[in-house]
């Protein structure tokens, strides 16, 4: 599959054929009862998604393994012949539970009209970068990534697929106030998942018994997922994203940026983070 390059839509790089196909995209209808997961890429999207459709089946892990991931869940602006989309979501019977990495300002009027429950999880940019430039080498479907260093060097300035970092972790934060989103961090979930989980219940309106909770967690750890073909990707042929290149679900670990950074490119992560996110209350951790 050719590489192809990413085109903004309103400021914001998304990939090409979303951008063809964002007129459909933007006219999504949502419904009252859809609950929507988004985050940005590499952030823990799908471990949310699972563990979210654990709490609504009551653990039941043979719903959860009756079709991949991105089958259950469609991804709202990705095309069909990828991974999934706006046809495979209109298609489903409600409740409905969707995914998307778009921004605030992309996302369809219809979530904010019908006043859609959205779980957002977040993760430390760190991670993020070195996550998502390694998804970059496996994904076929995303520009080539270059070297680590011009990796980082768009990251940082938002020439990456899904726009920046900054801006999405910040314009999802604020939105919270005004509607109904669970804002959730991917280090405080690897730090004390049961609890997490349990957020995630509540907001949901759900009561989650202790043995189904100790089931979801351990269905959801990082090594039963990445060896799990309902969640890890593999069902998607090479051509779209190559294993062999690197795994879907890599490590999983809050620090493994510091294999990638070097002393000066972490310092001025920093300094860019404090700037972006000062004033927001908005702090991430890069180790546990």
């Amino acid at each position: 599959m050719e590489r192809p390059q990413p085109v903004e839509v309103y400021g914001i790089l998304l990939h090409r054929v979303t951008a063809e196909r964002w007129g459909l995209i933007s006219k999504f209808k949502a419904r009252p009862d859809d609950l929507l997961i988004c985050s940005y890429p590499k952030s823990g999207t799908t471990w949310v998604q699972e563990i979210t459709e654990m709490i609504q089946y009551g653990g039941d892990t043979e719903k959860c393994g009756q079709a991949p991931i991105y089958k259950r869940m469609p991804f709202l602006e990705m095309p069909h012949t990828i991974v999934s989309s706006v046809e495979e979501a209109d298609a489903l019977p409600s409740p409905r539970r969707l995914k998307t990495h778009l921004s605030v300002q992309l996302v369809p009027a219809s979530f904010w009209e019908q006043k859609c429950k959205i779980i957002y999880i977040a993760r430390n940019v760190k991670d993020t970068a070195i996550s998502y430039f390694h998804f970059h080498h496996m994904n076929k479907t995303l520009p080539d990534p270059g070297t680590w260093d011009q990796f980082l060097e768009n990251f940082l300035a938002g020439k990456v697929v899904w726009g920046s970092w900054f801006d999405h972790v910040r314009s999802w934060w604020e939105a919270k106030e005004c509607h109904p989103i669970l804002y959730l961090f991917y280090e405080d979930m690897k730090e004390n998942p049961a609890c997490e989980i349990q957020k995630i219940a509540n907001f949901l309106g759900l009561e989650l018994p202790e043995s189904i909770l100790n089931r979801i967690i351990q269905h959801t750890t990082f090594d039963n997922m990445k060896s799990n073909p309902m969640t890890n990707y593999t069902t998607l042929p090479s051509s779209v994203m190559d294993h062999t290149v690197s795994a879907f679900m890599r490590k999983g670990i809050v620090g493994d940026w510091k294999e990638y950074f070097t002393v000066a490119q972490s310092e001025k992560l920093d300094d860019i983070s404090a700037y972006k996110l000062g004033g927001t209350g908005l702090t991430f951790r890069t180790h546990l």
